[in-house]
């Protein structure tokens, strides 16, 4: 009984995880997608150089992590509201 227990529950956290990583990998790529709008000449001397690329990447990155975060955490809550009847 104890490793069927074991073997759902690693199911489970496995499966978890793969949904954050996929979210979390979709919400920096539209991120990537909507900064693209972004005008950083009037912060950055030289956009297209790569440390104006770089500093995109990690814009894209720090918000895709800040969207995918509230996805989760909303994915999270509203699974929880079926325990609340």
């Amino acid at each position: 009984m104890d490793q069927r227990l074991y073997d759902e529950l690693s199911s489970s956290i496995g499966s978890s995880s793969l949904i954050s990583m996929v979210v979390s990998l979709f919400c920096i790529a539209i991120s990537w997608w909507a900064l693209q709008n972004l005008k950083l000449d009037l912060v950055i001397r030289y956009p297209k150089s790569p440390q104006g690329r770089l500093l995109h990447l990690l814009l894209a990155i720090v918000l895709g992590h800040f969207v995918a975060g509230f996805l989760l955490d909303y994915l999270s809550w509203s699974g929880q509201i079926r325990n609340m009847f």
